[in-house]
Order: C-alpha cells, then sequence, then structure tokens
C-alpha cells in the first residue's frame, strides 16, 4: 500500500480527492490537513464519508508529513504548495499539486498573473504538467507533478488533435467555457452566495482569467509555435461541471464525419476521452461524477470553421479525479484503479 497525504483536505477537491482515494485499492490515506478543521474527523466536516473515513484531521506540519507519506497531494490555492514541493523534493517522496504553482514554466509569466512570488522556482523544470493523454511517460518517472486546471483540462483536450494536424489557424482561436461554482472552491463569498447565483448567468474574469497563461503554454507545444487566445470564462447556476466550446478557423477542408473519426484516432486507447458520435454533443450531467472528457467535434462549412465542444466534471477530471490518475501513472497501474464507474444521473 502507497501512503498518501492530502494537503487542504476539505475544500472541494480535497474532499473529492479523499472520497476517490478511500476506495483505491492502492493507497492508504495517512495524513488529512485541514487549517480551519484541525482536530476534528473528516467525517465530522463531510458527513456523506461517515463510516468510509475516519481520520482525524491536522494542523500542517510539513516535514513530518513528508516523512509519513510516499505521495502527498496538496490541494491548496496558489502561492502555498512551495515549501511542500521543496520539503517533497530533499526527501526524494512525490507530489502531485492540484493548485498553480507548478504548471507554468515561465515563474515571471506566474508571477505576473497570480501576484506571488515564486519561492520555489527551482523545482519548475522539473514539474511534469500532469495531463496523463499527453505526458503519461514524463509523468511516471516525475516526482513533482502540476495536475492541470479544469478550465484547460478542457481545453487542451479538445483542442489538442486539431492543433497538432495544424488543421486550424491559432490566430482565431476562441475559448468559451461556463463553470458550476464549485470551481469557486468552498470559501465564504458573496460571488458564490445562492441568492446571487441561482437563475443567474454571467462571465467573469473577461481577458484576465489566471488559466489563460497555462492553456496557451499548451496549446503552443501542442501547436510548435505560439498560440494567443481570447478566453472567456462563465460562472452557471449549477454545482458541478465545465462545458467548453471552442471556434477556430481551419486550415483546409474537411468534414464533420472525417474530423470525429481523428479525433477518434487520436485518443484511440484512451479510457477517459470519449470522442462522442456525430450528432450528439457533450453535456455536464453526462460526465457529473465521473473521470470522462466528452468531446465532440462540427464543421459549419458555410464559415469554414471547426466548433469544438468538451465537458468534464470540474472537481474530478478537473481536479481530484486526474490527480488519482496521475498517481495511478506513477505506480504502474492501470489509470482507471479506483476512476472506474460511471458517472451520476440525474
Amino acid at each position: 500500500m502507497i501512503k498518501v497525504g492530502i494537503v487542504g483536505a476539505t475544500g472541494y477537491a480535497g474532499a473529492e480527492l479523499v472520497r476517490l482515494l478511500s476506495r483505491h485499492p492502492k493507497a492508504e490515506l495517512t495524513v488529512l490537513t485541514s487549517q480551519s478543521y484541525a482536530g476534528k474527523t473528516m467525517w465530522e466536516v463531510f458527513p456523506h464519508l461517515y463510516g468510509v473515513v475516519d481520520n482525524t484531521l491536522e494542523a500542517l506540519n510539513v516535514p513530518e508529513l513528508v516523512s509519513r507519506c510516499d505521495v502527498v497531494f496538496t490541494a491548496l490555492p496558489h502561492g502555498h504548495a512551495m515549501p511542500v514541493g521543496q520539503e517533497v523534493m530533499r526527501r526524494g517522496k512525490r507530489l502531485i499539486d492540484l493548485g498553480a504553482d507548478f504548471r507554468l514554466k515561465d515563474v515571471d509569466i506566474y508571477q505576473s498573473w497570480y501576484k506571488t512570488e515564486h519561492t520555489a522556482s527551482v523545482l519548475v523544470a522539473s514539474a511534469v504538467y500532469g495531463l496523463p493523454e499527453l505526458y503519461r511517460l514524463e509523468i511516471k518517472d516525475s516526482v513533482i507533478v502540476a495536475n492541470p486546471g479544469c478550465y484547460p483540462t478542457s481545453a487542451i483536450l479538445g483542442l489538442a488533435p486539431l492543433l497538432t494536424d495544424k488543421l486550424i489557424d491559432p490566430e482565431t482561436l476562441i475559448i468559451d467555457s461556463k463553470s458550476g461554482v464549485s470551481g469557486a472552491g468552498r470559501g465564504l463569498s458573496l460571488k458564490t452566495h445562492f441568492s446571487e447565483t441561482t437563475n443567474n448567468f454571467q462571465a467573469y474574469g473577461v481577458a484576465t482569467h489566471r488559466h489563460t497563461p497555462e492553456i496557451e503554454q499548451e496549446l503552443s507545444l501542442l501547436a510548435g509555435m505560439p498560440v494567443t487566445i481570447n478566453f472567456t470564462p462563465h460562472l452557471t447556476p449549477m454545482i458541478r461541471g465545465i462545458l467548453s466550446t471552442m471556434y477556430a478557423k481551419l486550415t483546409r477542408n474537411i468534414t464533420t464525419e472525417e474530423l470525429t473519426e481523428r479525433y477518434k484516432e487520436f485518443y484511440q486507447g484512451e479510457r477517459f476521452v470519449r470522442v462522442l458520435p456525430v450528432g450528439m454533443l457533450p453535456q455536464t450531467k453526462a460526465v457529473a461524477g465521473s473521470n470522462c472528457c466528452d468531446i465532440a467535434v462540427s464543421v459549419d462549412p458555410r464559415t469554414k470553421r471547426v466548433i469544438v465542444i468538451s465537458a468534464i466534471d470540474n472537481l474530478i477530471k478537473g481536479a481530484a479525479g486526474q490527480a488519482v490518475q496521475n498517481l495511478n501513472v506513477i505506480l504502474g497501474l492501470p489509470e482507471d484503479t479506483g476512476l472506474d464507474f460511471a458517472g451520476m444521473y440525474p
């Protein structure tokens, strides 16, 4: 059994990680930390885990935490995973970070967008971007895995075949995404107050969202050239899910049927990417509670544009499920270990 620790176990992503790992056949939940609930049991904070997870939440002591674990997960706001990463590296353990601290390879870009000094820049070069469908060989031997953001996961998986095959003009790329309110985290905020979000639909972070440079970094690598995007996220009155709709100008004539077949070839054998048949479109309800990313493509011959739609559960494929998938890659296990279940419906 692999001893795992979760730092920030009482956020939404952290709690999902606890739930998923509690049923993982090769993982033992050894340390769960919480700044707000230290001394309480996990099920006292999350009653749905009563009788499932009996661990008592602990205050964070980084050296002690790392010494007791083989793999550490950090589910913290940006800026807080850096000291954990330094201790993990010093002790030769493994870190899977669900935050943003190790995703961006250019530290100056990180500091510009996140308005935070990066105090572990020496670790960034060795960190691997944790999107298994693209980087599983690098993930397997990495010490630090930078688990992707939720919006980037939906966008990158949706666009990878087009950019790899140079089927679109990157300068025409527009990404429009909608997210459930759980993506904002568990902290109290007027923006996610019930009265503010119910029966409401709003854009936010227009031209300023912090996932923008992460998406651009990965799309540029796929395209083999710098890619700059227009990315607009929206907050929707639902709890879980991300639906991303992406538009771009095609570089050659291709039909919807031909492009769908290319997507199926690109993602052949990928357990968690479902390329939908022509005429079937992704929806958040179809992936809720699962680690799947559903993708559909459609060509508009009138405008010579392609429309790509992708859907994920932001807390699973967009966070905790992908982190478990990365753990499985590190351990050399089938990637669906502990994740071999369908979503919830309705």
